[in-house]
């Protein structure tokens, strides 16, 4: 019944959010995220935290700042998802504009195939999403949701562009094939990870525990590892999909550690972005929660 529930409320809010003018919709979302946001102290608290952690020299009004910049953000783009089914090749240039795509093409033309290096920055559904519409579908690394009817519905729209999830009971062996292939894998590589799947690199000046799963892929298939991402521009009205050069990977022959080297080198890239556009990042995540064996926990709330 819980999960039924849950499934025909996200379906309401996609539909009813999907039906209304854009403008309109945005400006709903991000009333809506304004008010979970008041009323959830947890996620309040480590925004709080990871502000204060992250940029120790700015004073509480920049943080606050970029704290209600971030929530309606996350409104913008939950009305955006809400309206994937709205948008097609021939109208995503209204959206959604490239920006360094021959970073990207250079990186296809490699022809070992691209390792999509992106965040929970901006507008990260909408990105691959148009991205495919473009022409350059994607293979989309994903954790299954909880509730079976939600992910179906989740994914639905997320492939309704061309783009197909991996989801990790599969991943290894579909995305050897897809980079064999000279296809496109996108990865979010921003999010904290249990000791077993990472490394602690720095991020911030913290160590944050960080997944280790592109370096190894990127080491042992040569992919382009290219970083891309979707942020708001205020001057235009739309999104810059934004790439960069891929990131070049340090070799020595000592396996470990060039898979720490470049996860770090990864974790760098990230926080550049995180850096540039400080209000399009999620702070609400706990993003530094696993610590090294024997270090207390930062997160005590």
């Amino acid at each position: 019944m819980r999960k039924w529930f849950e499934y025909a409320s996200v379906w309401v809010i996609l539909k009813a959010l999907g039906v209304l003018p854009r403008g309109m919709a945005r400006r709903l979302a991000a009333g809506a995220a304004g008010i979970l946001f008041a009323v959830m102290p947890k996620l309040r608290k480590t925004a709080e935290f990871n502000l204060r952690l992250a940029f120790p020299e700015w004073d509480e009004k920049r943080r606050r700042e970029v704290t209600r910049g971030m929530v309606r953000n996350l409104g913008w783009m939950a009305a955006e998802f809400a309206r994937l089914p709205k948008y097609t090749d021939e109208n995503i240039d209204q959206i959604v504009i490239l920006d360094g795509h021959e970073n990207f093409l250079a990186g296809q033309r490699r022809g070992k195939g691209v390792l999509y290096l992106t965040g929970h920055i901006g507008a990260w559904e909408l990105s691959s999403f148009a991205h495919a519409l473009y022409g350059f579908p994607l293979q989309y690394m994903a954790r299954p949701l909880d509730n079976e009817r939600v992910d179906e519905l989740v994914n639905g729209y997320r492939a309704m562009s061309g783009n197909r999830a991996i989801f990790k009971n599969e991943s290894a062996r579909a995305l050897l094939k897809i980079l064999r292939d000279s296809g496109t894998v996108g990865i979010l590589a921003d999010q904290n990870t249990m000791p077993e799947e990472g490394v602690f690199v720095d991020f911030f000046g913290q160590t944050a525990c960080t997944t280790t799963g592109i370096a190894r892929v990127a080491l042992h298939t040569d992919a382009a590892v290219v970083p891309g991402y979707a942020v708001w521009d205020s001057t235009i009205g739309k999104y810059r999909l934004r790439f960069e050069k891929a990131v070049e990977l340090v070799r020595t022959g000592d396996t470990e550690r060039d898979i720490f080297v470049n996860t770090q080198k990864f974790a760098k890239v990230i926080e550049g972005i995180v850096r540039k556009y400080p209000e399009q990042w999620v702070w609400v995540h706990a993003r530094w929660k696993t610590r090294p064996k024997g270090e207390l926990p930062l997160y005590d709330f």
